[in-house]
């Protein structure tokens, strides 16, 4: 090989090392989700510490917990159990990336009932405890937000091809001001708080800029949206990645990702998360077939990471 041929091989040598160091930065700088958690709920330990183990051996990185079912259960409140789960989630490697005031809301909704303020703040002081970044306020049941008519039925108001229900506006006036009263506490704590709910995307801006403040945002359900006939990555992309909080990975037509089509469309939602460069928690809400929890999840979690782009 002659000198000069020499010289340029190694030239386009290194301009391909400085190309590949290239593409690597950049693909290190682009955002992506932070991981893959799950529900407590789900794997069946509402509450409970100890299911921290569980969630370690189906590979789940993280874990959303809640505070408690009922009034007199909150085992958040308490400091042994706290300095518990912060103990198990430094032992496994488990992150609690949020804490949920779920089922006790849908059963003392916060839209009629005063104490249900009580829950809200027990919420946001628990995040704030155990270095969780946001917590979801659950708005299903009898705290739904959707105005029914005589036989119990939603109207539904269409909005194109997509479903739009009539608000029950008392409820939601109801929440507007709670919210308000709350949100000081979260500001305080520096803790997000997320709405959960059956609502459109548009219509929970709508509360979100009546309350009037950045940490009230959107933990978003894609399975649950989907199946209340909404735009799902046009939601995605209204909202941005500065309203949602946190998202439930879930799809009602399918209990194992990969396989059988379900309801969601992931790859459209994971398009949509990548166009607004979505780096928050993806969290499963599924627990897979009976008997195989372990399986299932590990299943759901490796579908996960390869469909949303976690590393």
């Amino acid at each position: 090989m002659k000198r000069r041929e020499f010289i340029k091989t190694i030239g386009l040598g290194v301009a391909s090392v400085g190309a590949l160091r290239a593409s690597s930065l950049f693909a290190a700088k682009t955002p992506q989700p932070k991981g893959v958690g799950m529900c407590d709920w789900t794997m069946g330990g509402l509450a409970d510490p100890e299911i921290i183990s569980k969630a370690a051996q189906a590979h789940l990185s993280g874990i959303q917990i809640s505070i408690g079912g009922t009034p007199d259960c909150i085992p958040l409140r308490s400091q042994k159990v706290r300095q518990r789960y912060l103990e198990l989630s430094k032992k496994h490697n488990v992150t609690i990336h949020s804490v949920a005031a779920g089922r006790i809301l849908n059963n003392i909704p916060l839209k009629s009932e005063p104490q249900s303020a009580v829950y809200v703040i027990d919420a946001i002081e628990a995040a704030a405890a155990l270095g969780s970044s946001n917590i979801l306020m659950a708005f299903f049941g009898k705290g739904d937000l959707r105005k029914t008519d005589n036989d119990g039925k939603f109207n539904d108001l269409k909005d194109g091809s997509f479903s739009s229900y009539e608000l029950d506006q008392a409820g939601v006036d109801r929440v507007v001001k709670a919210l308000r009263q709350i949100i000081p506490r979260a500001e305080d704590a520096n803790v997000i708080m997320g709405l959960e709910n059956t609502l459109t995307a548009k219509q929970n801006l709508s509360i979100i800029e009546q309350v009037g403040s950045p940490l009230l945002q959107v933990y978003y359900d894609m399975g649950n949206s989907t199946h209340y006939g909404y735009d799902v990555p046009t939601e995605i992309k209204l909202l941005g990645k500065k309203r949602i909080c946190e998202m439930h990975i879930k799809d009602r037509g399918t209990k194992v990702f990969g396989g059988k089509q379900g309801e969601v469309d992931m790859k459209a939602v994971a398009k949509a998360l990548q166009d607004i460069q979505y780096e928050k928690w993806m969290c499963l809400e599924t627990a897979g077939g009976k008997g195989k929890f372990i399986e299932d999840t590990r299943a759901n979690v490796a579908f996960s990471k390869r469909t949303f782009g976690i590393v």
